[in-house]
């Protein structure tokens, strides 16, 4: 088995921009959603409770959900801020390392698409979808092998059945049956 080829890192970040975008919005929507839920909670479970506050000089009580309520939305969306901007940097992290190879495998699966059976598809060994990479290696091999082996059969039974003196049309449409296949496949 031939060593893998080094990959060099990738420097662009954003691959599959709407992917990627798609991915991390939907961790920060739910950072969001999470926010919300517990002010809500909080909002609630001290509600039929009383707090009293000094504002100025006098001494107020008033329900504690709207004593706490500026507090809590101020300290949660610090909260959300902080760790949405973290939800970020690391969904964009973990989208990059599928990103990054699914966008490999796409353009190396078009090359083979083309007929190219000697494309071998590399990633890096960290990279997601490796073993998908190698059964798509295993499997255009195969490929090859098989036309390589009809190919190899249509000769032998040409000189099975007239022996060194073959028919010129025959000749000629396996010649064409050939040139097909060169010109479909590379390998």
């Amino acid at each position: 088995m031939a060593p893998a080829k080094a990959m060099p890192r990738r420097k662009q970040h954003f691959i599959k921009k709407r992917f990627q975008f798609n991915f991390i919005l939907k961790f920060c929507l739910l950072i969001a959603v999470g926010g919300a839920i517990s002010t809500g909670l909080l909002f609630v479970f001290s509600k039929g409770t009383l707090t009293s506050t000094f504002e100025g000089s006098r001494l107020v009580v008033r329900n504690t959900a709207e004593v706490i309520l500026p507090g809590i939305i101020y300290t949660n969306l610090i909260t959300m801020v902080l760790i949405s901007i973290a939800a970020i940097g690391v969904t964009l992290f973990i989208s990059h390392k599928i990103a990054g190879p699914l966008f490999r495998l796409e353009k190396d699966i078009l090359e083979i698409s083309t007929g190219n059976l000697t494309k071998k598809i590399f990633l890096r060994k960290a990279d997601q979808v490796t073993d998908m990479a190698e059964n798509l290696n295993n499997m255009v091999l195969e490929l090859r092998k098989k036309i390589v082996d009809i190919d190899d059969s249509l000769e032998a039974l040409v000189l099975q059945s007239y022996g060194s003196e073959v028919p010129e049309e025959i000749a000629e449409e396996i010649k064409n049956i050939q040139n097909k296949i060169q010109t479909y496949f590379t390998f």
